[in-house]
This record gives C-alpha cells, sequence and structure tokens, in this order.
C-alpha cells in the first residue's frame, strides 16, 4: 500500500545504539510522502550515550519530518479518541518497551500512542531490539506475536556468538512492512539470518 497521505506515529525508545539505522528510515518514510509524527520515550529525551546527544537527535527528528515531537502521555492520549494515526512504529523497540507492551503497561508517550492505536484497531508495527530476545523477553516477543493489530518487522540474531540472545530487527524493512500492515498482513518471513558467519 502506498504511503502518500498516511499519518505514521514513529515510537522511539532507548535502544541508542541503533538511532542511526532508524533516523534514515524516517527520512525515507517523509520521502514516501507520509506525514510522520515523532513519539519519544523519556529516555529518548533526556538520555546522552557515545551513539549521540538526546538533543541532537531530537533536532534531527524535527528537521526530517517538519512536526513537533510527542514527549508527554497526556500529549499522547488524543491518538486513541481522535483517530490520529494510520499507522503506529515503535523503532527501535527495546526489551522493556516490548515487555510493557505485552503486558498493557502504558507509562510512556510511546506506549500510549500504541495503546491509542490498538483500541483504534489499526496497525501498530515493532521493530525488536533488545539484547535479551531469545531470554526471558521471548514470551514477550511470542505474545505480540500473536496479537491483533501487531506486526513485527523482520529480526534476527545479531551477534549470536557474542551476544546469544540479542535480537534486532531489519531497520530497513520498515516501510515495507508498514506497507503490509496496512493491508493487514504480517510480512514475511518474520525470522531471519541477520548475521553472517
Amino acid at each position: 500500500m502506498d504511503l502518500k497521505g498516511k499519518t505514521i506515529g514513529f515510537g522511539l525508545t532507548g535502544s541508542h545504539c541503533t538511532f542511526a539505522e532508524v533516523i534514515p528510515v524516517i527520512q525515507i518514510l517523509v520521502d514516501a510522502g507520509a506525514n510522520v509524527i515523532p513519539i519519544l520515550s523519556y529516555a529518548v529525551q533526556t538520555t546522552d550515550t557515545r551513539f549521540g546527544k538526546a538533543l541532537d537527535w531530537q533536532k534531527k527528528l524535527k528537521d526530517i519530518t517538519g512536526n513537533d515531537m510527542i514527549t508527554t502521555i497526556v500529549d499522547a492520549e488524543p491518538i486513541g479518541p481522535k483517530g490520529l494515526l494510520d499507522v503506529m512504529v515503535i523503532a527501535p523497540a527495546t526489551g522493556n518497551t516490548i515487555s510493557k507492551l505485552a503486558n498493557a503497561i502504558t507509562d510512556s508517550p510511546v506506549l500510549m500512542a500504541a495503546k491509542g492505536q490498538l483500541r483504534n484497531q489499526k496497525p501498530v508495527v515493532v521493530a525488536v531490539s533488545t539484547n535479551d530476545g531469545l531470554g526471558l523477553n521471548g514470551m514477550n516477543i511470542g505474545k505480540l506475536l500473536a496479537t491483533k493489530n501487531i506486526f513485527l518487522v523482520p529480526f534476527g540474531q545479531d551477534s549470536p556468538m557474542k551476544k546469544p540472545n540479542s535480537l534486532v530487527a531489519r531497520m530497513d524493512l520498515i516501510k515495507e512492512t508498514c506497507e503490509a500492515a496496512l493491508e493487514n498482513r504480517q510480512i514475511q518471513p518474520v525470522l531471519i539470518e541477520r548475521f553472517k558467519y
């Protein structure tokens, strides 16, 4: 499905090491004609890391999308009752966010936006990025795979020898996953080989 004219809520959570992969995807969505609204977790808003400063990432998001960011639960709440989004993306989706989404915990702007989207029976696209995807978070990823209106970006082990439980989505497949999700389809295959021996 063409993304032109679609409104995409793009939730970023604190897997800071994957921001460099995710930000170019937002540009791709904008270039495809989508109206992208950034929605930031508290960690993304406030945490400077070796991968970049919080304010620098926020400036890039503003420059690319031209939209103000949703940064509070209060600002995210109208997404549900007003039906503001065609599709909601969470990328990167940390283990913390995945576990809360799978267990109906709504304590951040990103999770509130996802809750509102699911209330409207509209698609939520999740791009996993967690060091415990094959550990304690495995059951939460499984719950999301079995949940109506949640679609996963294809993912695989990114470093099976050094971090055997770690799973990361192919961020370059976010656009394609959104297009399929808008047609109520899960892009296949979901499980991919991300690491080359």
